[in-house]
């Protein structure tokens, strides 16, 4: 299993078991519906498994506080994840990277969005491409980020 590792006054820190993830939401948890929160696709189970496993979950999103609708979309992906029981330990920070550097970039061990390379995608005729959760799970069981060989 991977180690969480970061330097901490110059100290090299690990934590066994555990990795920091950091997840965007729109495109990523659900279809791409914005400002609206789009349709399931599926990450909810494997969601549950990285934080039964230990990992922290980021939220890494932008959607804000306020649009042009006055709506508070940030707090209804938040409000998504509560409501589907997964427990966020940062909402677009590290709540810890703040004692070792003040860089606004959000340190994670992996990043989940569908903007990445590499992220395996669903292409459907009408809308813009969303992740692929069931690859996603193969890939985190493989290396055994989740129930897999190295749990």
């Amino acid at each position: 299993m991977n180690k969480i590792t970061y330097l901490k006054e110059n100290k090299l820190i690990q934590k066994e078991n555990t990795m920091i993830i950091a997840v965007d939401f729109d495109g990523t948890v659900t279809t791409h519906n914005y400002p609206d929160i789009g349709e399931d696709i599926g990450a909810v189970p494997i969601l549950k498994k990285l934080v039964e496993a230990g990992h922290k979950l980021i939220l890494y999103t932008m959607r804000g506080t306020s649009n042009p609708e006055g709506r508070n979309t940030l707090q209804e992906a938040v409000n998504w994840f509560k409501n589907n029981d997964i427990e966020l330990w940062g909402i677009n920070e590290n709540p810890e990277q703040h004692e070792w550097t003040n860089s606004p970039k959000i340190y994670a061990n992996l990043y989940i969005d569908d903007a990445g390379i590499g992220t395996p995608l669903i292409y459907p005729q009408n809308g813009r491409p969303y992740v692929d959760w069931a690859t996603v799970e193969k890939y985190l069981m493989d290396a055994g980020y989740i129930g897999g060989k190295n749990k």
